[in-house]
């Protein structure tokens, strides 16, 4: 009887200590109770085990004080489990109150992270606010340099052409046309400059305002811009007097291209409240020297007073034609050609 007490105390102990299960031999396996508490420790064993592991799913179905406590503890985990799921998809609400030390531990962990992802997240919000105002302030300093550029442009065109029709001012011209006759002469190339005077623009204006007079200015400007060469340009004079430079084009050209122009104007009548009303002009052509070419702007106007003598002799001559400059003109009216005529004196 000793024997077998022993052998069922061995037993029972193998079961709590060993890796491996022991078979329940022959002998024992005839005491039920002995069996029953083989079942269970077993049971135990195999759940401790799963628990060890981190399988918190086995069903315990055995009753008795430590398959209860293995019930609450599985309880208890699978509980956390969950809360640590919560807690990763932004739940910082949750709290541990049943295991002691990790409870503080886990709930504390839990406060600093919620603390921290909403000090983050006030962090971000900020930066958004700073990057919409700073995207604002680029954008207000974009808008701000982008006028301020327009107005310079805006400033530099007034500065250099006429305000009414749009065209070179009279310096701008001088400007452009010393520049080009400069290359011109380098390259011993031939080119034209005509000046153009609307004819008896002060009846013009005494018979339909000074605001049609205006509207003519542009409609002449219009229609001779449309005449011109890519390398042609056109500016205003002064009054009714306008400009003309002509690039790579020799005095009998010049003469050809000047008349096609006068003869497209008569041809292209303004169009007034009463009807249309036909516009006519005349042309003085001179054409550039080879030898007396200067570098400044005197050149330049000594062309346009050659001109503005062909004209004179346009005038002269009844008006709406085209003259060549010849130097037998200047001696003709020597003296008698005021340097720039005033709006309507022609």
């Amino acid at each position: 009887m000793e024997d077998t007490a022993e052998k069922v105390l061995e037993h029972i102990r193998k079961l709590l200590r060993d890796y491996k299960i022991p078979d329940l031999e022959a002998e024992l396996a005839d005491y039920p109770l002995l069996r029953q508490i083989h079942d269970e420790l077993k049971t135990i064993r195999e759940v401790l085990l799963s628990f060890s592991a981190g399988d918190f799913s086995p069903v315990i179905t055995i009753r008795g004080i430590i398959p209860g406590c293995l019930k609450a503890l599985q309880a208890h985990l699978r509980h956390l489990i969950w809360q640590v799921q919560m807690v990763e998809k932004g739940d910082f609400t949750q709290e541990v109150r049943f295991m002691g030390e990790f409870s503080t531990a886990f709930n504390n962990m839990v406060r600093q992270l919620n603390y921290s992802l909403t000090a983050l997240r006030q962090k971000e919000e900020a930066l958004i606010t700073l990057n919409d105002e700073l995207r604002s302030e680029v954008a207000h300093r974009n808008s701000a340099v982008e006028a301020l550029q327009k107005s310079e442009a805006r400033f530099k065109f007034l500065a250099s052409h006429d305000p009414l029709t749009g065209i070179f001012n009279r310096q701008s011209f001088i400007d452009r046309a010393t520049m080009d006759l400069k290359e011109a002469a380098r390259f011993s190339i031939p080119c034209c400059l005509a000046l153009m005077d609307i004819d008896h623009f002060k009846q013009f204006n005494d018979t339909y305002g000074h605001l049609a007079g205006d509207e003519t200015l542009r409609h002449v400007v219009k229609v001779i811009s449309s005449g011109l060469r890519k390398n042609d340009f056109l500016g205003r004079y002064g009054g009714e007097e306008f400009i003309i430079f002509f690039s790579r084009i020799d005095k009998s050209s010049g003469l050809t291209v000047v008349e096609r122009l006068r003869k497209i104007l008569s041809e292209t009548p303004m169009a007034m409240e009463n009807g249309l009303v036909p516009v006519y002009a005349s042309f003085g052509v001179v054409e550039n020297s080879m030898e007396t070419f200067t570098e400044d702007g005197e050149y330049v106007k000594k062309l346009i007073s050659d001109a503005d003598t062909a004209l004179y002799a346009a005038k002269r001559g009844g008006r709406n034609r085209v003259i060549l400059y010849n130097p037998e003109q200047a001696k003709e009216f020597a003296g008698q050609i005021p340097v720039i005529r005033d709006v309507g004196e022609t």
